[in-house]
């Protein structure tokens, strides 16, 4: 469980800074082997340097995306990087400044200046994954120095690795019109079984997502959920030791307290917290009558009053909050939260207005009786 566990919450694993885990992995793959392939249609890359499980979605979700990018601009560089790794042997050296030229020629959209500070920032959160992924590795220099100066160089070496970071396609995927046909290559070699494309589907949904939503009575993969219950409980407990819990309207996955991985609700996180206690807000308002629920079991406000219950929620609990959620501005106290809660499922912005989904419902907190009378 463990080595499945490990293969979930890494995007690679080397052999060079985990040698122990690589071979458990290569030793228990038989174990969990049937529950990638069958129920996930996931494929697990061996290779003598690495051990990388491709973990693709179910489907396209706005929280999808690397971690600390902020800029599409950073993406664009981090495929560039690839590029330019693409053609250097394993242990082959290259500086810092011949990247930067190779991505100013690369780059279509603009000219990059490398005098702008914003720019150079940009690169060094794609070198310093990078480095993380193992596809490249520091010899000598320190790349934040580039942040401050442009004339700042680094030694580099090339692991050999970078050539399998980005999945391979059957296909051009430039001939591709949308984000569905991308998505459509994703179950590639399964389309004539619709059974298995649904599975594979449904199981990849459940294992990333925040929530499975019931899209309604047309909405097959909520369908398959509700006729498979006990099977798709049995599998996550079984490989992942994780509870699929079922409702009327959304499907999610509980994790226990020994096999939590990746970003979770709730957690220590001053976020976290703060919609904890928003969650409690929202029930007691729909106790006073003051919210109703639609017949999805949503809840349709103005921007304006969702605002105002957000600032309603710092105004009365804001006390025990984080400093930066405690003292901020109104709007970026409103857009942390609101940015939270969308990244969850929790939330839904619909043209002018903001859509409270069911699962914000389901865990909700509260601080100790005695907590905010001793702060008073």
């Amino acid at each position: 469980m463990k080595e499945l566990l490990a293969l979930l919450e890494n995007y690679i694993i080397l052999k060079e800074k985990n040698r122990e885990l690589y071979y458990q992995i290569k030793d228990n793959y038989d174990n969990f082997k049937d529950f990638l392939i069958e129920k996930l249609g996931y494929n697990l890359i061996f290779h003598e340097d690495f051990v990388k499980l491709e973990k693709i979605p179910g489907r396209a979700e706005g929280w999808m995306g690397i971690e600390g990018f902020t800029d599409i601009k950073e993406y664009i560089f981090f495929v560039i990087l690839l590029m330019y790794l693409e053609d250097k042997n394993k242990e082959e050296q290259f500086v810092l400044s011949f990247v930067t030229e190779y991505i100013s020629n690369q780059y279509q959209n603009e000219k990059i200046d490398w005098t702008k500070y914003s720019n150079r920032k940009s690169l060094v959160k794609v070198i310093k994954l990078a480095l993380k992924l193992g596809i490249m590795k520091n010899n000598d220099g320190d790349e934040d120095e580039f942040s401050s100066n442009e004339n700042a160089d680094v030694l580099y070496e090339s692991t050999g690795i970078s050539r399998y970071i980005v999945r391979s396609f059957s296909k051009d995927i430039m001939e591709c019109e949308s984000l569905e046909e991308l998505m459509h290559h994703n179950f590639e070699g399964v389309e004539q079984d619709k059974g298995m494309l649904r599975r594979n589907r449904v199981y990849r949904r459940l294992l990333l997502s925040p929530v499975v939503y019931n899209g309604g009575t047309e909405d097959s993969d909520y369908d398959y959920i509700k006729k498979f219950r006990s099977s798709l409980q049995e599998n996550f407990e079984n490989n992942l030791g994780w509870d699929l819990h079922v409702h009327k309207n959304g499907a999610l996955i509980v994790l226990s307290d020994d096999n939590k991985i990746g970003d979770l609700f709730p957690s220590m996180k001053g976020e976290s917290e703060a919609i904890l206690l928003f969650g409690k807000l929202i029930r007691e308002k729909l106790e006073e009558g003051k919210l109703v629920l639609n017949l999805n079991d949503e809840i349709v406000l103005s921007r304006e009053n969702f605002n105002e219950l957000l600032l309603e929620l710092r105004n009365k609990k804001g006390s025990g909050f984080k400093k930066e959620l405690r003292d901020s501005k109104d709007e970026y106290f409103i857009d942390v939260l609101l940015n939270y809660m969308k990244d969850f499922l929790m939330v839904e912005e619909r043209e002018a207005s903001i859509v409270i989904l069911p699962v914000l419902g389901k865990v909700v907190g509260d601080y100790p009786k005695d907590y905010l009378a001793e702060e008073n």
